[in-house]
């Protein structure tokens, strides 16, 4: 499968914009540059798996980038996580109990 490199460009730039951060701050957490941010949001540079791990959790989009990952829709994985992760705690507390 081939990935769509503007798709995941266009997530890095709403992760990077919704935690509040400039393409300058960005560049500079991945140790990079501007340019090379930019590149990554075009869809024009293809984003390897450590940095895109960190761009995740430098914007906290953890849950939205595995969402990515995965190839869900992340209204979707979330409706699934706040689904199942209550049933998981509830079930491991009882288990303990």
């Amino acid at each position: 499968m081939v990935a769509d490199f503007m798709k995941v460009g266009k997530m890095l730039k709403k992760f990077r914009v919704s935690a509040n951060i400039t393409q300058e701050e960005m560049a500079e957490h991945l140790d990079s540059t501007q340019s090379a941010v930019s590149k990554l949001e075009s869809g024009s540079k293809t984003i390897d798996i450590f940095t895109f791990a960190t761009w995740m959790k430098i914007t906290n989009s953890e849950v939205a980038g595995a969402a990515l990952l995965f190839g869900m829709e992340t209204a979707n994985a979330v409706t699934q996580l706040i689904q199942t992760v209550p049933m998981f705690i509830g079930g491991f507390f009882s288990w303990i109990l």
